[in-house]
C-alpha cells in the first residue's frame, strides 16, 4: 500500500499541537463529552471545538451529538493505520517483522 505522504504531513500537523495530544491521551481511556474536556484546559469552548474539529477531519475522532453537547471518542481503527504507517515511515524492511509494527502486513 502506498503511503499518502499529503495526508500524513496533514495527520502529523494536527497532532503538532501539545493540547491536541493530551486530548487523544484522554479519549484513549473512553468517550468522554466536551464539557470534561474542557475542564482539563484553559480555553474557551469555541478553541476547545476548533481542536476538535481539526482531530474529526483528519478521522481521529469520532463525534456524537447529545443534547447540547457533542460526546467524542478515538477512532480505533485511524490510530491503528497511523502506527502502522509511521512504522512503515521509520523501520527499516529487514527489521519490520522482528518490531512486529504490522508495517509488512498489508503487502502481504
Amino acid at each position: 500500500m502506498e503511503i499518502d505522504y499529503v495526508e500524513y504531513a496533514r495527520i502529523f500537523k494536527v497532532l503538532s499541537d501539545p493540547k491536541r495530544l493530551k486530548i487523544i491521551n484522554m479519549l484513549s481511556n473512553g468517550e468522554l463529552c466536551a464539557c470534561k474536556i474542557l475542564e482539563e484546559f484553559a480555553i474557551t469552548q469555541p478553541t476547545l471545538s476548533h481542536d476538535m474539529k481539526l482531530l474529526s477531519d483528519i478521522g481521529l475522532v469520532i463525534p456524537r451529538k447529545e443534547g447540547k453537547w457533542t460526546h467524542y471518542s478515538l477512532n480505533a481503527d485511524k490510530m491503528n493505520e497511523i502506527y502502522r504507517t509511521v512504522g512503515r515511515l521509520t523501520v527499516p524492511d529487514a527489521f519490520a517483522a522482528i518490531v512486529d509494527c504490522g508495517c509488512k502486513e498489508e503487502e502481504i
